[in-house]
């Protein structure tokens, strides 16, 4: 069972994570690096194609073949379903948040102004320069060991990344503050994984080794985890919006069904709901409206700008 993976060392820890569970269970896995091209331009992810730019790669490898399963971060996952693949599982969640490294170990509200932080996402810049007007945001590319290094050699006073992805390389005892979803909401998506395959859907019959595929792999799916990120992503995909838009969500499971909360900014304006249902994916749309009816309402020009999925 070959496993295509991003040749980062985050995205290895990811596939790696995958590969032991799937070897636990019995199958022989084989780890296969593919070069995408966000990892090898230091553009902003806005200009080199936002939304898939870390997952075009991956998913042409499945379709050539050349790999059986791929795995992705979920919130770096276009929402539009890409023919002949499936989303054959999605791993019980991680750490949703974001965590804070700065040179000082203070958290965001007690750097001085004008203290620079430094983000690739437009959702991070958006929710610390509304909450925190006193700092000043650069935009900064890397994998998380070089972004934590920003700091460490002075390029920036403190850098915001996902705490999943911190924990997964063993760093979160470096973490000099970890955000409350009170003060960060995530990704759609953020911390967890997206296991993909084929599905048969090309045109051409299932095969036996892929069937055998999806199998292992569906065995590996949390329920919970689904529902929250399908809710999630159903925002996401009302809004019409990629994964280098400024919008957050986060869904919980409860005894009610699904909490969602959703933010989007942009402009200076803001706009935040919360909603609770049953059904992921009215619940994601719904919300999505809410938010829109919010911007709409707001006494200037629309200022929603939104990446629609290719």
């Amino acid at each position: 069972m070959r496993l295509g993976t991003r040749a980062s060392a985050l995205a290895r820890a990811q596939a790696h994570a995958v590969a032991e569970r799937l070897r636990a269970a019995g199958e022989h896995v084989e780890i296969v690096l593919v070069s995408t091209e966000g990892d090898r331009s230091d553009q902003p992810l806005t200009q080199i194609g936002g939304t898939g730019v870390f997952a075009s790669a991956l998913r042409s490898a499945l379709v050539r073949r050349e790999v059986d399963l791929a795995v992705h971060s979920l919130k770096d996952l276009p929402v539009a379903p890409y023919p002949g693949l499936t989303l054959a599982a999605i791993p019980q969640r991680e750490d949703a948040r974001d965590v804070v490294f700065s040179a000082s170990g203070a958290p965001l509200a007690e750097l001085p102004a004008g203290a620079s932080v430094g983000t690739g996402s437009p959702r991070r810049a958006g929710q610390v320069s509304a909450r925190h007007p006193h700092l000043r945001i650069q935009d900064i590319r890397g994998n998380v060991d070089t972004r934590i290094a920003k700091v460490a050699t002075g390029q920036v006073d403190a850098v915001v990344l996902a705490a999943a992805g911190v924990a997964r390389l063993g760093r979160e005892h470096e973490v000099s503050h970890v955000l409350g979803f009170d003060e960060m909401l995530p990704a759609p998506g953020q911390g967890a994984l997206a296991i993909e395959c084929r599905d048969g859907d090309t045109g051409d019959d299932l095969s036996e080794r892929d069937g055998s595929v999806l199998a292992a792999c569906a065995a590996l799916d949390d329920d919970i985890t689904r529902a929250c990120v399908t809710a999630e992503r159903a925002m996401l995909a009302r809004l019409e919006a990629g994964c280098t838009a400024p919008v957050a969500a986060l869904a919980t499971a409860g005894a009610e069904g699904l909490a969602l909360q959703g933010w989007v900014g942009l402009g200076g304006l803001v706009a935040e709901a919360s909603a609770v249902g049953a059904d992921p994916s009215s619940l994601g749309r719904d919300l999505a409206d809410q938010l829109l009816q919010q911007i709409l309402a707001e006494p200037s020009e629309p200022i929603l700008v939104t990446e629609r999925e290719s």
